[in-house]
């Protein structure tokens, strides 16, 4: 499990593994969101243990005024935000009662942060980051150069071994193993910031 960063914001943002946190490092910086500070809480598993270390340092009632975390759908979006209440509510944090509406802390005021929980790619739907970006981008210029690019891998000695499997690399990229077909939809991102316009951490 990754060890939590002593918090230095205000804002944090929780995010599953090393690729969502550098994704999200580069979209808040394209946004120029300030005083945010992201932390990768590693598995889905390790969500309970980080959060019970996390509140447990010195000064985080003190600093903390948000908390935001963000995890995969994968196979089932209920059973990914249960398992995130779950763990909020093992470090005795707010826990909200759907994704994407904010949980308050009750009083005395700011005794925790407020916390929002983004499920991916959202609106309920499996899947994962992936799913989301897939979307985003389908029946745009970037996804045909997308498509481009995967013509050109699979054509590549690598990308053949991995086309013999019956998985290819779009599949593995919308995380459906079942339909690898990108399809426009929304996210839910804006709403896990809450417009707030932070700065963002070195």
């Amino acid at each position: 499990m990754p060890k939590p960063v002593q918090p230095t914001s205000a804002i944090q943002l929780l995010v599953e593994g090393k690729d969502p946190c550098n994704f999200f490092d580069a979209f808040v910086d394209h946004l120029n969101i300030e005083e945010l500070q992201i932390q990768d809480f590693g598995g889905v598993d390790e969500l309970k243990g980080f959060l019970g270390v996390m509140v447990k340092q010195s000064g985080f009632h003190d600093t903390v005024r948000m908390l935001g975390i963000v995890r995969d759908a994968e196979t089932s979006a209920q059973g990914a935000f249960q398992s995130v209440q779950s763990s909020l509510r093992n470090a005795r944090l707010p826990v909200p009662v759907r994704p994407g509406e904010s949980a308050r802390p009750g009083e005395p005021a700011g005794a925790a942060p407020a916390v929002n929980v983004l499920i991916l790619p959202g609106d309920g739907d499996h899947g994962m980051l992936e799913t989301l970006l897939c979307r985003t981008f389908a029946d745009t210029p970037v996804d045909r150069c997308i498509d481009d690019f995967f013509r050109c891998f699979e054509m590549s000695e690598e990308g053949g071994a991995h086309s013999e499997s019956g998985q290819g690399p779009r599949t593995r990229l919308s995380g459906d193993t079942g339909d690898a077909a990108c399809v426009r939809g929304g996210g839910g991102t804006e709403t896990l910031l809450g417009g707030i316009r932070p700065r963002r951490l070195s």
